[in-house]
Parts: C-alpha cells; sequence; structure tokens
C-alpha cells in the first residue's frame, strides 16, 4: 500500500481519477477489456468527474460492477446508489461493454447469487474505493467479516455507518437510512489487482489514522489495505493529519 497526499479534495481527486484512467487504459492494452468496480459517496465526486473527463478510454470495452446498495430503498430515492452512478457515471460516458448494478428492491439472496455469478467471470483490474467514518470498507462496517469468500453479502449498517449517510444529506431523517445493505466482501475487494482508495476530509482523519497506520483488524476494516500490494490511498491534508510521518510511504 502507498500513501498519497495532495492539499485538498480536488487535486486529490484529479490524482486518483488520472491513476484509475491510466489502469484501465492498461488493461484494455493488454487483455482488450477492463473489470472496474465503482465507489459511491461523497468522497468519489471529483475522482470520477477527473475519470470521465478520459476521452482516451474505450468504454465500450469496460465492464463495470459497483461496491453496494441498500436493501429496499427505491432507485429514485437521492441516495440510492444506482442513481448516484447513473447520473454521474453511466451517463456520462459512452455505452459500456457491461454494467452490473445492484438491485436492492428484490429478494437481496437472489441478487446476491445473481451478482456472484457473474463477477467471478471478471476478474477486477481496477477498484474505486473508499473509507467510512467508522473505518468502513464498501458497507463492510466493523467488526467486518475478512474471512467469507462470496462477492456479494448482505450486511447490517452500524449507527455511525447509518449517521455517516445522515449527514452527509443523503436522507432527511436518521430513521430514513435503511439498516441493511448488499456489499461486495473484503475478500472480493482483495482480489482486484489494483486499488484506488479515496479519503478527503477532516471528518474521516480518524479513520484515517485507524486503518492505515495501525494493526490489521477487522475493528478498522479498511486496514485490511494495508496488505494489498497495488493500493494506493490519496489523501488530502484535512483527511491525513493525524496520520504519524512513518506511516506516509
Amino acid at each position: 500500500m502507498k500513501i498519497d497526499i495532495s492539499g485538498n479534495a480536488q487535486e486529490l481527486g484529479q490524482k486518483s481519477g488520472r491513476k484509475a484512467a491510466e489502469c484501465i487504459k492498461a488493461a484494455i492494452a493488454n487483455k482488450g477489456t477492463a473489470n472496474i468496480i465503482l465507489a459511491t459517496g461523497a468522497s468519489q465526486f471529483e475522482t470520477l468527474h477527473q475519470l470521465i473527463s478520459d476521452k482516451a478510454i474505450d468504454w465500450s470495452k469496460v465492464v463495470m460492477f459497483h461496491l453496494d446498495e441498500y436493501i429496499d430503498l427505491p432507485e429514485s430515492s437521492p441516495a440510492s446508489f444506482r442513481k448516484y452512478l447513473k447520473e454521474r457515471f453511466i451517463n456520462k460516458v459512452p455505452a459500456l461493454k457491461a454494467c452490473y448494478l445492484i438491485n436492492g428492491e428484490t429478494d437481496p439472496l437472489a441478487e446476491c447469487e445473481r451478482l456472484n455469478a457473474i463477477i467471478q467471470k471478471h476478474p477486477i483490474d481496477v477498484a474505486l474505493v473508499g473509507i467510512g467514518e467508522n473505518g468502513h470498507l464498501a458497507f463492510n462496517d466493523p467488526p467486518a467479516d475478512f474471512d467469507i469468500t462470496n462477492p456479494y453479502i448482505i450486511v447490517n449498517l452500524d449507527e455511525p455507518c447509518r449517521a455517516q449517510q445522515f449527514n452527509e444529506g443523503w436522507f432527511k431523517t436518521i430513521d430514513d437510512v435503511p439498516k441493511q445493505a448488499i456489499s461486495m466482501s473484503i475478500k472480493q475487494i482483495m482480489l482486484s489487482s489494483v486499488i484506488i482508495c479515496s479519503v478527503p476530509d477532516k471528518r474521516k482523519a480518524a479513520a484515517v489514522k485507524n486503518c492505515l497506520s495501525g494493526e490489521i483488524s477487522n475493528i478498522h476494516p479498511a486496514s485490511i489495505l494495508q496488505s494489498h500490494s497495488n493500493c494506493i490511498c490519496y489523501l488530502d491534508e484535512a483527511s491525513a493529519s493525524l496520520l504519524p510521518a512513518d506511516a506516509i510511504k
């Protein structure tokens, strides 16, 4: 794992987006296609904006998966991750080779089985992720399951996670935040050839410190990224403010 620190969120997003574009183009050049994972949320705004601005990417050779989706939340909701990805990415690039979104409005077990069968045929080249205020990776809240091998799983969302979603303005009240979601598992994320982790903002500083400078522990789920040989964590000065100097490498 490497750490890259920028002055602000915009610069962070530009760097991470350029790196993602570079890796996608390299995968297409090497094998004719690129399989990618996209994250959502406030941490990805600038990264996705930079990514879609690269006109040299042949999106017709890209297969997209996404990390997580709430269970029983309509796609019409402002908080829907399907809505987010369609508005901020899918509708802004030429047609993808394939796009596999999580449908949280159907039987969640059946949806996991559907997606699991598909993603197992598509080794992931590039995964874009973030780190939650509680240290979660995707919706794998602490204590995260580091051992389950199913690519997509049903998870319960803890109170700090639900509070973050409310505080970011996605929901009108905390009670509106769903208590369950379908999430990509930790093991599936870690199978990605390249992981690009974008983490802006002061409110993420404690999670960044715990996950990137402490011991690997399922109490701090994103700490597992330390063990990935090709992961780059892009931070800004605010999110990196609590990191000890010896953690920056």
